[in-house]
């Protein structure tokens, strides 16, 4: 039986390295998971007064989110952080409260940069919230890809021999993971 996960991407733009590289995630993940890529563009910024008229982008994000056994977060880094998208994402997702769609669900963090430092600040930062939401995240193998533009095609596709056995590495790991901790803290 294959794995349900929803990738989320810190990144808006279509044409993102952060996107080419969830993509790729999600083809060398088959059969074993099941890899769909969630949309954060179209949220409306989290405010609470909303809860009560939940706007139909939250409705969709968050069905989307609840209905899978793992989360995939691939994220570039924005002033060493997260990319506000992907702040207000996890918000949507955490409320209202005593209802989080995150709650117990195993999670994996790719960080993309076209730098040398492979996104680690967001890397970093993206667990603090991850945490605190009760979702295990994968400790190794750390995923911080540097000099995006050296292994992503001008098509979009990884086309990095080293690269693209790494992160079918990654993927055979994270699949042991979610087995080992689905339902964890529900």
């Amino acid at each position: 039986m294959s794995l349900n996960v929803a990738v989320i991407v810190g990144s808006l733009r279509k044409g993102s390295f952060s996107r080419s590289v969830a993509l790729a995630v999600k083809e060398l993940a088959a059969p074993r998971m099941n890899l769909n890529l969630v949309e954060i563009g179209d949220l409306p910024l989290y405010n609470p007064d909303m809860d009560e008229n939940t706007p139909a982008p939250w409705a969709r994000f968050r069905g989307e989110v609840a209905k899978v056994d793992a989360v995939l977060f691939v994220t570039p880094e924005y002033n060493r952080s997260i990319p506000g998208g992907l702040k207000n994402a996890i918000d949507v997702g955490s409320r209202p409260y005593g209802k989080s769609v995150w709650q117990g669900k195993p999670a994996a963090i790719v960080s993309v940069s076209p730098g040398l430092l492979g996104a680690f600040g967001a890397n970093h930062h993206l667990r603090q919230p991850l945490v605190f939401l009760d979702m295990p995240v994968l400790q190794q193998p750390e995923m911080y890809l540097s000099k995006a533009g050296d292994f992503i095609g001008e098509d979009g596709k990884v086309n990095n021999e080293a690269t693209r056995d790494f992160l079918k590495t990654f993927t055979g790991k994270f699949a042991d993971w979610i087995e080992r901790n689905r339902g964890a803290g529900r």
